[in-house]
């Protein structure tokens, strides 16, 4: 049988009735950061340098240079100059940086980021560059030996893929107050170095090995201008917090880390078709502290 009923209005069925004018927010969004500070690099400086001494040793210790035949009562020896030691890398300078992220759904403490950053150059230089006890091959030393002079500098680019996780409750950032953070990852680290190296007393003139990185005058050799790059997979750990300015306006102050294993100093020839090892820079550190905006929407 039909019912030919007339239709209830909505207030006369029976249950209840919602409506939330507010559509769901799972937490998911972009996020688009700038920052700016120092950064502390540090380095242990390893002497990469393939030059050996020759020399002519008595039995009474009496050391002199080899001019192609040792005399009687003398016996010939090397000094390797790989031996000396150098003086760690110690340096503050400037750090820069910009980051586009995603905040997941769902799981709004966990966000994600590709990010640039660009430590600025560092000096390295020294009057005396390498110095120490040069041991030689018969199990003699030379005491307070020292070579050599530089200046240069050392910068690096730093692209990266960070995880960070906030620590708040809920699925929307809360404004006014500050919200801790963590995070980690990796990178490819490109770090450029510059070098200039002096042979001020001459100790290097004469050397074969030396003689395509600069030119010989005055019983010294007047090394080019050497530029290296050198990549590395870099690792990264961050620390900071947060603060809400606005609904998706937030100030960002952190501090992060970042490992590269290694740095090579290079001399190089007039066209840069050559190069020879002569140090580098092992356990790279950039400590930095920056300061920075990051916009979520």
């Amino acid at each position: 049988m039909l019912n030919s009923g007339m239709a209830l209005a909505n207030w006369q069925y029976s249950g209840e009735y919602t409506y939330d004018m507010h559509p769901y927010d799972n937490g998911g969004r972009t996020a688009v950061s700038v920052r700016g500070g120092a950064t502390y690099a540090m380095a242990k400086m390893h002497n990469d340098t393939p030059i050996v001494f020759p020399y002519c040793v008595s039995s009474t210790g009496v050391i002199e240079n080899w001019t192609g035949e040792c005399p009687e009562g003398y016996e010939y020896a090397t000094g390797n100059m790989n031996g000396l030691g150098m003086s760690k890398l110690s340096e503050i300078g400037f750090a820069a940086g910009a980051s586009i992220g995603w905040i997941l759904p769902n799981s709004p403490q966990w966000r994600l980021e590709l990010g640039w950053d660009r430590f600025s150059e560092v000096d390295y230089n020294k009057d005396r560059l390498f110095s120490g006890d040069m041991p030689l091959s018969n199990g003699m030393s030379i005491s307070d030996f020292s070579i050599g002079g530089v200046q240069s500098t050392l910068s690096t680019d730093l692209i990266s893929v960070m995880a960070f996780y906030d620590f708040f409750e809920g699925y929307v950032k809360p404004d006014h107050t500050m919200i801790p953070y963590i995070g980690f990852g990796f990178g490819y680290a490109d770090t450029k170095t510059v070098m200039n190296f002096y042979d001020i007393t001459g100790e290097l003139y004469g050397f074969p090995i030396l003689a395509e990185f600069g030119e010989e005058g005055n019983n010294v050799i007047n090394f080019y201008k050497s530029t290296t790059n050198t990549s590395n997979v870099a690792g990264v750990l961050a620390l900071g917090f947060s603060y809400g300015l606005f609904d998706n306006l937030f100030l960002d102050f952190g501090a992060r880390v970042s490992y590269i294993p290694r740095v090579r100093y290079r001399l190089t020839n007039a066209d840069d078709s050559k190069h020879l090892d002569w140090f580098s820079a092992k356990n790279l550190i950039y400590t930095n502290v920056m300061l920075g905006i990051r916009l979520e929407f």
